[in-house]
């Protein structure tokens, strides 16, 4: 990747994560591509979700995500799908995040080249989201998602909801798909030793910005029913300005009112490494410490 003189990211969230052999298709649109690397991809059963991370040249990403979701809109049939998630589409959200060399002007143009395209090789209905959004109401992801696959139909019909690109009707099996430009996410999920939805819900709805929260924070309650216990979900949109830390800290004080305790957390797909080192600050209260004090940061450089 070094001699990419442009890296881009995207992040590419598909509707399947129980059925092994869809998941290795999908990713494999990522695989032995000139000018891309297919940094890591995860599934979740309970989710019924898949993430893919990859990165590069942004001509040779585009293609790779386009053939993704090509595959996917061939193999996922959102009418039989069920999960914790909220979706949409078999392609549900494909964000494009600068790196190095690329603007955000430029991942913004990709996301509406990209979006452009796939509404007409696949006939998705493509609504653009964040950074690229064409009305204030699209930039939330949540707001254009609202309603989920099954109410696609009534929702395009609304003058409001009318798709960027592509028909004001949803593909029958594949739905819509949102595709924009942000800056790096970090997926946090934290999770609770109860089987308690409401308690999960409610602590969510705490820590989220939407009803007061942290600023960053984007949350939902989800049961994970094969481990008996629920979760916290996090998007965090800026971990530059709310901490994984803090996030981590508030749910665990949420959580005590209810006389629960955390299980744990994880991290899904990837995440920066200032992110880490933030948290590694707070918890072992190291002075003056930052990421070029971290060994394989300053071999990178």
């Amino acid at each position: 990747m070094s001699h990419w003189n442009k890296l881009m990211e995207c992040v590419p969230n598909f509707s399947e994560g129980r059925d092994p052999e869809k998941i290795e298709k999908i990713a494999g649109a990522f695989r032995a591509k000139e000018g891309v690397k297919l940094l890591d991809y995860s599934n979740d059963t309970d989710h019924n979700r898949m993430v893919v991370t990859a990165v590069g040249e942004p001509g040779a990403l585009q293609a790779a995500v386009v053939e993704a979701i090509g595959t996917a809109v061939g193999l996922i049939d959102l009418n039989g799908h069920s999960g914790q998630h909220p979706r949409m589409g078999a392609v549900d959200v494909v964000p494009f995040i600068p790196l190095r060399g690329c603007t955000m002007e430029e991942a913004i143009a990709l996301s509406e080249e990209t979006g452009r395209e796939v509404a007409e090789r696949f006939g998705l209905p493509v609504f653009l989201y964040e950074k690229s959004a064409s009305a204030p109401h699209r930039e939330n992801l949540a707001n254009i998602r609202k309603g989920g696959f099954e109410g696609l139909d009534e929702k395009l019909c609304l003058p409001e909801w009318v798709p960027d690109f592509g028909p004001c009707r949803k593909h029958p099996t594949a739905g819509a798909v949102a595709i924009g430009a942000r800056m790096p996410l970090i997926a946090y999920n934290v999770n609770l030793r109860t089987a308690d939805l409401d308690i999960a819900r409610s602590i969510a709805r705490k820590v989220r910005f939407l009803d007061g929260g942290l600023r960053y924070c984007k949350a939902m309650g989800v049961a994970l029913n094969e481990r008996g216990i629920v979760q916290v979900s996090m998007n965090m949109t800026d971990y530059s300005h709310t901490s994984l830390y803090r996030a981590f800290e508030l749910v665990r004080i949420e959580a005590r009112r209810y006389g629960v305790a955390v299980a744990g957390s994880e991290i899904i797909g990837l995440a920066p490494l200032e992110a880490l080192v933030d948290t590694a600050v707070y918890y072992l209260g190291l002075e003056n410490f930052s990421v070029r004090q971290v060994l394989e940061a300053r071999i990178m450089e």
